[in-house]
């Protein structure tokens, strides 16, 4: 019997890839989290994509959430929270973690755990720690599921701000002076700790910025004019972060630069520049999210010095080992030279939001991105690469 005379079976519909938008979190970069979330999950072509949109709250609880991005904006200058967006106080998402099996399983005490489909690629909207530091990525290396942007090691370099610049100046990349003070320094030698924030001071000069030397978001950070305020700036930071970096000012000019890894390999963007903002002592947290004080795109640079600022933004995007996406910070110095700040490897994704602003003026929009993102991720393994 000739093949063609065998009975057929019926095709079975090509499914859709599954995308879980997973956001919120633990750190403090919460409600900034949920608000990249929900204008990503405005821009997910559905035409292409399935889409789960899964809520990490403040408690660390993994919450299947509503899918409607429009309850994920700041609403008189607070941000939202995953708490708002979910139904159940008791339900929980649980990710596979078997390579084999990527299905996602939500239970309720008291109930049988309802199946949720298998998980193609995770899109983790996380900023800060517990997401963007390479704790997610590595569950996602044991689960076997691939996700957008850096693996373990990039995103635990791109998070400590003390490792990024030692590696950046490994590798001969420019950095500003800085100071770190470790928790048990703190805790043990408080006096000496200040001895040596006072020499760098003599040494550089005022202001310096106090940080949390795993934060983003411009959370926790006190700018110090002076040795008063010491006090009230560690424990500010120290809410975030036992681990603090002190960081000298460096005189000059904010640009940024947006990295994106294409197929031939990583392509920076056209650089903007961070005007100092008028109601702000820096560009603090308010000044970007709550105020959405304007970036200028294209920074208005030479040519000379667009594309040097290009060519440093993908070398620090290679010499941190980064995946999918980067916004590179620098400053353009008084002397002419290029000062990189740090990277953030999950950068604020809003529309507004200088990452896409930048690559939207360099003809990339922002639906397109966030396609690029997801199939870039579909299209790569987990695993040593």
């Amino acid at each position: 019997m000739s093949s063609e005379n065998l009975p057929q079976s019926p095709e079975q519909p090509t499914r859709k890839p599954r995308v879980a938008v997973v956001f919120g979190g633990r750190s403090s970069e919460h409600g900034i989290s949920v608000v990249t979330a929900g204008a990503v999950l405005r821009a997910i072509d559905r035409t292409k994509y399935e889409v789960l949109p899964i809520g990490i709250t403040r408690d660390g609880r993994w919450a299947l959430t509503a899918d409607e991005p429009e309850r994920m904006a700041i609403n008189d200058r607070r941000t939202p929270a995953v708490e708002d967006l979910t139904d159940s106080g008791d339900g929980a998402v649980v990710l596979p973690v078997d390579p084999a099996n990527r299905e996602v399983v939500y239970s309720e005490p008291g109930s049988v755990p309802k199946a949720l489909g298998e998980v193609d690629v995770v899109f983790p909207m996380l900023h800060g720690p517990y997401g963007e530091d390479g704790t997610l990525q590595g569950l996602l290396e044991l689960s076997g599921v691939p996700y957008v942007g850096s693996g373990v090691l990039a995103s635990a370099v791109g998070q400590d701000k003390e490792y990024m610049k030692r590696v950046f100046t490994s590798f001969g990349l420019r950095v500003g002076p800085y100071l770190v003070i470790r928790p048990r320094e703190w805790e043990r030698d408080e006096a000496g700790a200040r001895r040596r924030i006072a020499e760098f001071a003599g040494e550089h000069g005022w202001p310096l910025f106090v940080k949390p030397a795993r934060a983003g978001s411009s959370i926790g950070i006190t700018k110090l004019e002076s040795f008063e305020g010491l006090d009230e700036a560690m424990a500010e930071a120290r809410q975030h972060d036992p681990k603090i970096i002190v960081e000298a000012a460096v005189r000059g000019r904010e640009i940024e630069c947006g990295v994106l890894e294409f197929e031939e390999g990583p392509r920076a963007s056209l650089p903007a520049e961070i005007p100092p903002p008028d109601a702000h002592a820096y560009y603090d947290f308010e000044a970007k999210y709550i105020d959405s004080t304007p970036g200028i795109v294209p920074a208005p640079l030479t040519g000379e010095q667009t594309a040097e600022v290009q060519r440093l933004a993908v070398a620090a995007f290679e010499a941190a080992s980064c995946e999918g996406l980067v916004r590179a910070d620098f400053f353009l110095a008084e002397d002419g030279e290029f000062v990189i700040n740090e990277i953030n490897t999950m950068p604020g994704f809003t529309p507004i939001s200088m990452y896409p602003q930048m690559w939207q003026a360099s003809g990339v929009g922002y639906a397109e991105l966030v396609d690029r993102l997801i199939q870039a991720a579909l299209n790569r393994s987990t695993g040593l690469r």
